[in-house]
């Protein structure tokens, strides 16, 4: 199953992206790929990049578009 780098928008497969989900009002790394809500992908090496401060949140369709902060890789 292939999925799109919120990033870079280069397409991957599941086990080559990491995956963040919106969990208990902020937003977490989910390394087993099972946690429920809506995920967003990222290559690793895309993670600690910048970007748009909103594209995030769009991806993870929150509420008001408000940016969020990405989590440390960790």
């Amino acid at each position: 199953v292939e999925r799109t780098c919120i990033r870079c928008r280069r397409r991957a497969s599941k086990a080559e992206l990491v995956r963040l989900v919106w969990s208990d009002g902020r937003v977490v790394w989910d390394r087993e790929q099972r946690l429920p809500s809506r995920g967003a992908y990222l290559h690793p090496e895309c993670a600690g990049e910048g970007g748009h401060p909103r594209v995030l949140s769009r991806a993870l369709r929150l509420p008001g578009g408000a940016a969020v902060e990405m989590p440390e890789v960790g």
